[in-house]
């Protein structure tokens, strides 16, 4: 099972940038897709930013052209550029990996975070106004 560490998260600016690293254990993570979720307070885990092992991305609505999913397979690490922050970005994200099913809709595999086991600490962003 891999095991997943987040950092870079702090407080910030509306209006500021973060960069939230994740550095996964085990190799799997190279052939795994991966996704950031965010965490607001009082409110269920959201997939914002997912990534394919070759690097093809899909982004929810809120965050696109402001958040940038990346990962570099030979670190096992991966990251989220985080840009233009506001309040609404407050809370706490995580990353996490599934293996894609050849044929299946992979983002839609990272979209249940009840699915996935093996969930790091996170790290918490607070986005001030």
């Amino acid at each position: 099972q891999v095991q997943l560490v987040e950092s870079g998260g702090g407080l910030v600016q509306a209006g500021g940038s973060l960069r939230l690293s994740c550095a996964a254990s085990g190799s799997i993570f190279s052939i795994n897709a991966m996704g950031w979720y965010h965490q607001a307070p009082g409110k269920q885990r959201e997939l914002v930013a997912a990534i394919t092992r070759t690097g093809i991305t899909n982004y929810v609505d809120s965050v696109k052209g402001r958040f940038i999913i990346s990962r570099d397979n030979a670190k096992n690490t991966g990251y989220l550029q985080m840009n233009s922050l506001k309040p609404e970005d407050t809370g706490v994200y995580y990353c996490n990996t599934k293996t894609v099913v050849p044929g299946s809709n992979w983002v839609a595999g990272l979209r249940n975070p009840s699915a996935l086991t093996g969930w790091g600490q996170g790290t918490q962003v607070t986005v001030s106004s």
